[in-house]
């Protein structure tokens, strides 16, 4: 079996309920095989590959430049603050390489390194995920704010009803990559037409 096909496996049978992300890493791949093939033990000794693959194993964390000097180390620490609560003394100082954070601090760097630089539009892709139960209260929290004081649109990913009723404001449902319901949440008022929307009859 070719290093690729290898790869391929092993990503499908780890993440055998993501058909999106299966999708994607097969397109990828596959794009790559050419190259992979003509030097194939090289980059297996390496894994490059699985570290391609497995973003929950590899976050770059990469603080854009806010104009052509790029922010100061001051301005970097003072805009790590308001996080000081999410990474409750596990992240900043540690002296580690990110793949080596545990699963749930690996998802809290993602969301800051996200959130650094102050976009305007933020798109995270189910960010609830691995953080335990304070983390998840801490996220809702942050990302309600951050709304707020930045006037930034904050987009959520996410197959937790009850993390999106608790932080959205609007809700859309998607099926098949189409909008079928756009629902208003104010006080969590989407909560009754969701549950009856996903509820299953025997």
């Amino acid at each position: 079996m070719s290093y690729v096909d290898e790869v391929l496996a092993k990503v499908k049978e780890k993440n055998a309920n993501e058909p999106e992300f299966l999708q994607a890493v097969e397109e990828v791949l596959n794009s790559l095989r050419p190259v992979i093939d003509a030097n194939e033990d090289k980059y297996r000794r390496e894994a490059l590959l699985e570290r391609i693959c497995e973003p929950e194993r590899q976050f770059k964390f990469r603080v854009p430049w806010v104009d052509d000097k790029g922010l100061k180390k001051e301005e970097v620490d003072e805009r790590l603050l308001p996080f000081e609560r999410l990474m409750s003394g596990e992240v900043i100082g540690q002296k580690k390489l990110i793949r080596n954070y545990s699963a749930g601090n690996k998802q809290k760097i993602g969301i800051i390194s996200a959130m650094l630089h102050y976009p305007q539009l933020l798109i995270l892709d189910e960010p609830f995920n691995f953080l335990d139960p304070s983390s998840q209260s801490i996220i809702k929290h942050m990302l309600k704010k951050y709304s707020e004081e930045h006037n930034a649109t904050v987009i959520i990913s996410s197959h937790n009803l009850n993390h999106t009723i608790d932080v959205c404001p609007r809700i859309a449902l998607l099926e098949n990559g189409v909008i079928i319901r756009d629902i208003m949440n104010e006080n969590n008022s989407a909560e009754k037409e969701l549950e009856d929307y996903f509820n299953v009859e025997e």
